[in-house]
């Protein structure tokens, strides 16, 4: 019999997974994190950490938003650390976990108790990760800003959110990444995070992004691409899962002139400390 280092998974599970792709449609989002522009779902944070780490494992989320990461390792018996930069978005994350329920599953894993497996929200810039003192990390997953998409104006769900008095923003804050106008700069600052979650990560441990390519005024920036090149010098990239959504709406963009898609999918960037 193989013995699994891994993760806890059965065989049929763990080949499941290897699909490299998946649909998932987001449920609705409840009305105390509708106020984040761009959530990503627990359960799909959830499937990815069941498969890279066992239960107990100590689980980064960098830049945790209001808490997707820390609520999954709730659900999955995991320790959750996350940062974020953000004070609103911070407080939201805090008052999730505080509201979110404990399996019997979570409550305890192996020898560790609810208490050791509570989650850790720090609040400040991922830049400045070592000033953290954060344990050895099992596992890392985020899902960074695609860049200063949000702050791009015209986009119809961008007025929707304001009228509804959304934030369609992350924040004003020079140091939010979703807040850098170039390009590389950007680039460059989100690989410097990524070059200190590796000092932390374990030999072996996993990293998994999530992110998209952007189309800007014409113009495609290869993000997923990009890092995954430049990420790849620092780690090894191992592969991709393409997250696919077909609940979209479909709008009729360059019709009867030029292609342009709808684009309904994330790329899952799956590295390793090596």
């Amino acid at each position: 019999m193989i013995k699994n280092r891994l993760n806890d998974l059965s065989s049929k599970d763990w080949i499941k997974f290897q699909k490299s792709w998946f649909v998932l449609n987001p449920a609705p989002r409840q009305k105390d994190v509708l106020v984040h522009p761009a959530k990503f779902p627990e359960k799909l944070v959830e499937e990815f950490i069941k498969f890279f780490t066992k239960s107990g494992g100590v689980v980064l989320d960098p830049m945790a938003g209001t808490g997707s990461t820390l609520l999954a390792c709730i659900a999955s018996g995991r320790v959750g650390i996350g940062i974020e930069l953000s004070e609103k978005y911070a407080k939201v994350a805090k008052r999730r976990i505080d509201e979110a329920p404990w399996p019997d599953a979570g409550a305890k894993s192996g020898e560790r108790t609810k208490s050791e497996l509570s989650p850790l929200l720090l609040e400040g810039d991922a830049r400045e990760l070592e000033r953290f003192d954060l344990p050895e990390i099992d596992y890392c997953i985020t899902s960074p800003p695609y860049w200063d998409m949000l702050n791009v104006k015209g986009a119809k769900t961008q007025r929707d959110r304001a009228k509804a008095g959304l934030d369609v923003s992350y924040s004003q804050d020079e140091r939010d990444f979703g807040n850098i106008e170039d390009y590389g700069k950007f680039l460059d600052e989100i690989v410097s995070v990524f070059a200190k979650v590796h000092d932390v990560l374990k030999e072996r441990a996993y990293l998994t992004i999530i992110v998209k390519n952007i189309k800007k005024k014409g113009k495609i920036y290869p993000l997923a691409w990009d890092l995954g090149k430049r990420l790849g010098e620092i780690f090894a990239l191992k592969d991709e899962k393409i997250w696919c959504q077909d609940d979209q709406r479909l709008a009729p963009f360059g019709m009867g002139s030029a292609w342009v898609s709808n684009t309904f999918h994330h790329y899952c960037l799956n590295f390793r400390k090596e």
